[in-house]
This record gives structure tokens, sequence and C-alpha cells, in this order.
């Protein structure tokens, strides 16, 4: 199967930038797999675990919110954060978790996006539980 150009950037670094045969991308109206020819998307994250799966293996990320766009032959994911699941740590999760719980509270006390809070929220926690931490 042809291979396609696969980047993944968040605002602390450059994650990847190899050639995949496919994409797991934890949409935030689904999850999607992105592969050759695929047909040109874009799409908001959720948070969730993106695989890339390439020559040398898969790898996994954790990421939490973005976008990716899918255009012919590149998948170009901008994530607000992302951290590979092997770098993933109690400490982090927690202050993820933390992270997620900030915002659900402002958003009660303001009375606005509550229900979107509480969902990024639990996809946090349950992406952890997927992990295993």
């Amino acid at each position: 199967m042809a291979d396609f150009k696969f980047d993944l950037v968040s605002p602390e670094r450059r994650l990847a930038s190899l050639d995949a045969t496919e994409v797991q991308i934890p949409g935030a109206d689904g999850d999607m797999t992105a592969m050759a020819d695929h047909a040109p998307t874009i799409t908001s994250l959720r948070p969730g675990i993106l695989s890339v799966v390439h020559a040398g293996g898969k790898d996994d990320y954790f990421v939490l919110g973005g976008f990716a766009e899918i255009a012919g032959d590149t998948v170009s994911v901008l994530a607000e954060k992302a951290v590979p699941t092997s770098e993933l740590t109690t400490e982090l999760r927690d202050e993820l978790i933390a992270n997620a719980d900030e915002v659900h509270d402002a958003a009660v006390s303001n009375g606005q996006g509550v229900d979107e809070a509480a969902a990024m929220r639990a996809a946090v926690v349950d992406a952890m539980g997927l992990i295993g931490l």
C-alpha cells in the first residue's frame, strides 16, 4: 500500500514527520482512519489516542484538542497538546485531569459550555484509562 506524509505538531514541539500507511484520528464527531487517497477532510480533535502506523511499527500519542487535515498525500495534525503515550506519567495524567476540572468549574460558574467541558473531562479520563494510567 502506498504511503503518505504524516506530520504531528503541538505548540511545544514537532512530534512526528514521517511516511505512514494509516493514521487513526480521534475526531470530534467520531474516530476515523486516514489512509492513502483518503477524501480531503478537516476535522477537529477530541481528547484521545492518535495512532500512526508506519514501516517501523506503530506510534501512539495522547492529543488534547486541535485539528487534523487530510489532503490527498498528506495528513497534518495540529494539536493543542500532544504527548507520546510512552512519555505519559501519572503526574502528567493528574495535571491533565486537574486542568479539565478547572475548565469544567469555570464553565459551571459562568453558565456556558458546561456540557462541552464535562465531555472534555470525560474524554481525558477515558483516554488515560486506555493507556493504563
